[in-house]
Parts: structure tokens; sequence; C-alpha cells
């Protein structure tokens, strides 16, 4: 039976909360979506949007951005498990990164909050490829980036979202780290090749020094910051350590991971990938 008091769902509108969203909702389950410019501000930047945030919800989706790998995470995330606690929020499901002793810290603050918990250490989103980073350089047909031939086990969002949720509304999940994984590893070239078959287009896979990509980003007027974000990510977590995959999908939920060739076929055929002819104006 759903909780009569809200599930708070952080990032309500990016790629893994609103899919958390969505199936809430369609179970029955009340939802406070939030995010920095919806009907529930929540701004991780801002504190005093979180009180009315957390008042009167039952558990929380934490997902927190912009990575928690970023310097101010740590004390980002005790203070609202501790606000949280306050505000009598009986349990919390985190997304976490796979391979991110950064992370791996935030993980340990909520474990040790007193609030009940599930952990969902996630690999590369294969979602990145059409609804993130990558997107771009996959419709313009070459993805330059430094990563190499480090094979990675792109994990469908959807799968993510699907544990989150049980973990959020049944009691099966409580104290658990899941470590998610696709069923396969890929390297990027692997993975564009795919889409490129999938597609009929002619989609090309570059490896480019971190210094090139670095210089490209700052090109292209990334923020500072930014830019040490994905060269933590590229120079750290694709190091090999993540070059292996689990069956914690299958353990969370009793059916496979999806396949990333099930992925590639799905965006394929939504024509997502296909560039859009240029109006003349």
């Amino acid at each position: 039976m759903p909780h009569p008091n809200p599930t708070l769902v952080l990032t309500a509108t990016g790629k893994t909360g609103r899919r958390v969203a969505d199936r809430l909702e369609a179970q029955g389950h009340p939802v406070r979506c939030a995010s920095r410019s919806g009907p529930h501000p929540f701004d991780w930047n801002d504190r005093s949007t979180w009180a009315e945030a957390l008042d009167g919800v039952a558990a929380a989706y934490v997902v927190y951005t912009p990575d928690l790998a970023v310097p101010a995470a740590p004390a980002d995330i005790t203070a609202f498990t501790e606000l949280a606690k306050q505000k009598g929020v009986q349990r919390l499901v985190l997304l976490s990164g796979r391979g991110e002793d950064a992370a791996q810290h935030c993980e340990r603050i909520v474990q040790d909050s007193g609030i009940e918990n599930t952990i969902v250490r996630a690999s590369w989103f294969a979602q990145n490829f059409d609804e993130g980073e990558f997107y771009p350089m996959v419709l313009a047909g070459e993805l330059a980036l430094p990563a190499g031939e480090v094979p990675e086990p792109f994990i469908d969002i959807d799968d993510i979202a699907d544990i989150a949720v049980a973990a959020l509304t049944t009691n099966d999940h409580v104290g658990v780290v899941y470590d998610v994984t696709g069923p396969r590893l890929l390297t990027f070239a692997d993975a564009i090749a795919e889409m490129a078959t999938a597609t009929g287009r002619d989609i090309r896979y570059v490896t480019i020094s971190r210094e090139a990509f670095q210089a490209g980003l700052t090109e292209a007027g990334a923020p500072a910051a930014h830019i040490e974000l994905l060269d933590y990510l590229f120079a750290v977590t694709r190091d090999g350590r993540n070059a292996n995959v689990t069956d914690d999908v299958q353990r969370a939920l009793g059916r496979p991971a999806r396949d990333f060739r099930d992925y590639v076929r799905t965006v394929s055929a939504s024509g997502a990938w296909t560039p859009q002819p240029q109006q003349a104006t």
C-alpha cells in the first residue's frame, strides 16, 4: 500500500529523476518533484531551499549535482542527511558513482546517518549518448574523447530507475549497496560502432589526449569547474578499475540488466540520432 506521505525526488527533471518520479506516480505513490526551476524548488547551492522540500516526506531519492566527486559534496550530503533526519525522513536512496573514492565517502555519510538507506552505485550511463554530454557529438558524427581502449559496462538508466523505485517502496533493499552495470564491456569505439550500424550513419570515435579534450572544452566556453570534473571522470574512473560487470541488476530486480544493443535500437528507432535538415531562413 502506498505511503500517505510523498517521496521526494531530487533533480526530478534529470535523466534518472524524471524516470523515478514517473514510475512512482504510475504505481500510485505521492511524489514531490524537486528541481531548481520546478514548483518545488531545490538547489544544492542554496540550502534555504532544502527544508521546504523535505517537509513531510517519507523518503527521498537523492541525486547530487554536478557529481559526488566535487569538493563541496561531503559537506552538502552531511547537512542534507542531518536535516532529513530532523524532518523525520525514513529512507534515503542515493545515486552514486562507480569507482569514485570521493563518491564512496558520501555513501558512508548516508549509511552512517541513522536513516534507512540504499546505495545505487552506477557505471557510466548509456543515455549519455542521447540525453547527455555526448549527444551533440553523436549528431555531428564524431566523438573525440580521452577514453582510450579501456572498456566500460554502460548501464541503462531505466535499470537504475527500477532499482531506485523498488528501494523506495519496499523493504527488500534496506542497507544494500548495488554496484550496477550493464551486462557487457564495450570500449567507446565499440559503442559508437553499434550506433553507426543501427543508424546507418558514419559515426566515428577518435581518441584524443586529456590536454586536447580540456582545450576543446575551454574553447567551447565550458566553465572551469565543469572541465575539471569531466577530466577527473575520464582520468580516474576510466583507468580500468570499472572494467568488469556485476550481476547486481539481477540481484536487485530478478531480471538481467538491459543490454546496450537494446538501448541503441530503441534510440535509433526514435530518430534521436538522425540530424535534422537545416531550415532555410
